[in-house]
């Protein structure tokens, strides 16, 4: 295993001591049954709201805001020049 190809993209300075084989053989020594994955260091949730439908506008609704309309779309002015 080459683990110099990875020390750059995992951000690590790794000493030629902790680049040893034997080094990482033995953290696949350790015991981990039953140990749920880490995915971050803080103990937190994301809290959220649920998603509530308030009011449905159609596309005709809309459009009828709109200063000029082409197919059912809003056309703007043409900002790339071909």
């Amino acid at each position: 295993m080459d683990i110099r190809k990875y020390e750059a993209m995992v951000k690590l300075g790794l000493t030629d001591i902790k680049i040893d084989p034997d080094y990482f053989n033995k953290l696949d020594a350790v015991d981990v049954t039953g140990i749920e994955p880490l995915v971050s260091v803080l103990d937190i949730t994301n809290v959220m709201r649920e998603d509530i439908v308030v009011k449905e506008i159609s596309r005709d609704e809309l459009l009828e805001n709109a200063p000029e309309q082409y197919g059912g779309y809003f056309q703007v002015p043409r900002t790339v020049e071909a």
